[in-house]
């Protein structure tokens, strides 16, 4: 099995006890942008937690992915001056025109969709954020046009 030298040379992974699994899940997620299989068995043999715990610990919080994010991530903003502006309608749009089922990333591994509690830009709600760039005050026509711009752009690079 690959090492990951950055997990090795942790401060977490000095200690070796299973209090370590999150500090250590955070670095990975961190360095890889995802947690990967062999990170996991890695953070096992380290802490000696049992693989299956550390899997829970992976699904439980949303802060970490099993698999790599998409080369956009887009941030949808729920909170409370977007939600009541309709964002809810903006992601069903997000994912009936990026064709998304149960995952979060589209098969073509070009966009990954979450939603967050806030983004802070209440003012111009609803938000979405893709990679570090803000879009508000959003229509479902405005998104997607947005969505294809960005599509066209991925497939370009």
């Amino acid at each position: 099995m690959a090492r990951h030298k950055f997990i090795e040379g942790s401060v977490a992974a000095e200690s070796g006890s299973q209090g370590q699994v999150i500090p250590l899940l955070q670095t990975v997620q961190e360095k890889l942008s995802y947690v990967p299989e062999d990170a996991i068995r890695e953070i096992s043999d380290i802490t000696s937690a049992a693989v299956s715990d550390i899997y829970s610990v992976v699904t439980f919080y949303k802060q970490f992915r099993l698999r790599a994010p998409g080369k956009y991530l887009v941030r949808l903003c729920d909170g409370t001056a977007c939600h009541v502006n309709d964002s809810k309608t903006l992601l069903d749009v997000i994912t009936d025109e990026l064709k998304l089922d149960s995952s979060d990333t589209t098969d073509d591994g070009l966009f990954t969709v979450e939603t967050v509690a806030c983004l802070g830009c209440c003012s111009i709600g609803p938000v979405i954020m893709v990679n570090e760039e803000v879009h508000g005050k959003l229509t479902p026509k405005v998104v997607k046009r947005l969505l294809k711009e960005y599509q066209n752009k991925g497939k370009g690079d």
